[in-house]
C-alpha cells in the first residue's frame, strides 16, 4: 500500500529530487533486510468508500461524503498514519515549492531539478510562469505522486492569483508563499482522492454536470478540512517558513487524515 521509497513521516530526509537544498547528502542505501515492511493493499480496499461516495454522487448528501472520506482513509489506506506515510512525498514537494518561490523572490536561481531564474521568467505570461514552476518543482516521472502533485501546484498558484490578482509569482511575500503551500497540500490530497475514487463519483452521479459538481463539492470540502488543520497549527505557534514548511505540511496532513478517519466514530 505504501511504496518502499516513501520516507517515514517522522524523518525530515527526502528523496534527492525533492530536497530543497543541494548541500544535503543523499540517503544512505538500506540493506534489503533493513527496509521497513509496508502493508500490502487489501482486495477491494476502496469498496466501502465507493459505496458511500456513490450515494453522495446520487444525492449530494454531505453525510455520505464524510462517511466516504472516513472509509477512504481507514479501509482504503489502513488508517490515518499509513495514509500520511503513503502521502509522504507531499511535505517534501511542499518544501521544494516554498523554497523555489523564496529563491525567485530573492533573485536567486531555484534549487530544483529544473533551475529557474526570475530574470529569465520576467515578462512571460502567468501561464508560462506557472508551467515552468510545475516542471521545476515536480517533473514528470510516471508516478501517481507526480500525477497528483503537478496539477496541485498549478491549482494552488491559481488560487493565490484569484485571492491576490496583483500578486507577482516571481516576488511573493512570505504570507503569500504560505498560502500557496496550504492550498497545494489541500489540492494534492484531493488529486490523490480523485485518482483513486473520482471516477466512481462521476459514474454514479445522475448527470455528467452533476458528476462535475459533486467532485467540486468534495474538493471544496477537503480544502476546508486542510485549511482548518493549518489554522489549528498556526494557533499553536506552528507557522510556515523555509525551515518549518515540511514539518508543518506533514502535521497538517496527518491532522486532516485523522479528522477524516474519525468521521466513522
Amino acid at each position: 500500500m505504501v511504496p518502499p521509497w516513501v520516507p517515514d513521516p517522522e524523518s525530515p530526509t527526502l528523496p534527492r529530487e525533492e530536497r530543497p537544498h543541494d548541500d544535503i547528502p543523499p540517503n544512505e542505501p538500506l540493506e534489503p533486510n533493513d527496509r521497513p515492511e509496508r502493508p500490502i493493499a487489501p482486495h477491494r480496499r476502496f469498496a466501502a468508500a465507493r459505496a458511500s461516495l456513490g450515494r453522495f454522487a446520487q444525492s449530494g448528501d454531505d453525510t455520505e461524503l464524510r462517511r466516504g472520506l472516513g472509509h477512504y482513509v481507514r479501509e482504503g489506506y489502513g488508517g490515518a498514519r499509513t495514509a500520511s506515510e503513503r502521502l509522504g512525498g507531499t511535505p517534501g514537494t511542499a518544501a521544494v515549492l516554498y523554497n523555489a518561490l523564496a529563491d525567485l523572490a530573492g533573485g536567486r536561481q531555484t534549487r530544483t531539478a529544473l533551475r529557474l531564474d526570475a530574470a529569465i521568467l520576467r515578462g512571460r505570461s502567468t501561464r508560462e510562469v506557472i508551467d515552468a514552476l510545475v516542471d521545476a518543482v515536480r517533473p514528470v516521472d510516471g508516478t501517481q505522486d507526480a500525477e497528483a502533485a503537478r496539477p496541485a501546484i498549478g491549482s494552488a498558484l491559481a488560487d493565490l492569483l484569484t485571492l491576490f490578482p496583483d500578486a507577482d509569482l516571481l516576488n511573493l511575500t512570505p504570507e503569500q508563499r504560505a498560502y500557496v503551500i496550504e492550498n497545494f497540500v489541500a489540492h494534492d490530497v484531493f488529486q490523490r482522492f480523485a485518482l483513486d475514487v473520482g471516477k466512481h463519483i462521476q459514474d454514479h452521479a445522475p448527470t455528467a454536470a452533476a458528476g462535475v459538481s459533486r467532485l467540486a463539492e468534495a474538493r471544496d470540502y477537503i480544502k476546508e478540512a486542510v485549511s482548518a488543520s493549518f489554522r489549528d497549527l498556526e494557533a499553536k505557534g506552528q507557522r510556515i517558513d523555509a525551515n518549518t514548511v515540511a514539518d508543518v505540511a506533514r502535521a497538517a496532513l496527518q491532522e486532516t487524515l485523522t479528522v477524516f478517519q474519525d468521521y466513522l466514530q
